[in-house]
């Protein structure tokens, strides 16, 4: 078990694959943990490559903060991060609201970010309203008020009638409150089409054709602002595609980092 102590915030990591290889870094999504690459991460290659995930604040095993959190906030976390662990020039892979982190990342710190994948995320996700309710909500009932809503727009239906699909929804109830309504607020307050059509470097969007949380169409406007990025849809999956077609997604991944010389 790994902890970064970057004073006003305790973050947990892990590190995975070659010590001395080329740098990954991975970000979760709202209401998940660094468990969310587990599939992905066993197939990638283990020699030439390291592959560093941690638990956004207030998810996981790291430090849960009073809300509200800015995406500002979560920029500065794992670029801390980054700097405590001493990566730079890493391919950066983030989906949903780690996706919003790899796009406030890329525009404020390039020495850390070579390269971007932009997994089910978007330079705006819905509206200040629809996460205003949702906060609304988690402060009445918990976070379990909000969950068979949202396990309806990450999961396809096929999914949802695995034994597998419990352990996701359980990961998703027990984020801590103040976690979720913290990050709520900074995926409320974030609108990156401006920042993000500003970037100049090697992205990859990624997209589930179910998704019902970013759908394909707005991942695939979010990737092309950036101008040469590329843009894959992987079908049959929803919000979380890593864990319903991990297969095909390590397998689009392996090949944008090998074609970055990474």
């Amino acid at each position: 078990m790994l902890i970064a102590d970057l004073d006003d915030i305790r973050l947990h990591y892990r590190i995975d694959g070659d010590p001395d290889g080329a740098p990954v870094v991975f970000s979760n999504s709202l209401g998940t943990d660094l468990r969310l690459w587990d599939k992905v991460i066993a197939r990638l290659p283990q020699t030439g490559l390291k592959y560093i995930r941690y638990d956004t604040r207030g998810h996981g095993l790291s430090d849960s903060t009073p809300p509200p959190y800015g995406m500002g906030t979560l920029v500065r976390d794992v670029e801390r991060l980054m700097d405590h662990l001493g990566i730079k020039d890493a391919v950066f892979v983030g989906l949903s609201i780690g996706g919003m982190t790899a796009q406030g990342l890329a525009a404020k710190r390039l020495d850390l970010v070579r390269a971007l994948v932009l997994s089910n995320t978007a330079a705006r996700i819905a509206t200040r309203e629809i996460w205003a309710q949702r906060i609304a909500d988690v402060e009445k009932g918990g976070v379990e008020a909000l969950a068979n809503a949202t396990m309806i727009r990450w999961f396809t239906p096929a999914f949802r009638a695995t034994d597998e699909f419990r352990f996701w929804r359980n990961m998703m109830v027990r984020t801590p409150a103040d976690g979720y309504i913290g990050c709520s607020h900074a995926i409320a307050g974030t609108d990156f089409y401006t920042t993000t059509a500003s970037l100049r470097l090697p992205t990859l969007g990624i997209a589930g054709s179910e998704d019902g949380s970013t759908p394909a169409d707005l991942v695939r406007e979010t990737t092309a602002l950036v101008p040469g990025s590329q843009f894959h849809l992987i079908r049959k999956a929803g919000h979380l595609p890593c864990v319903e077609a991990p297969d095909e997604y390590a397998r689009v991944l392996s090949a944008f980092i090998a074609a970055q010389a990474h």
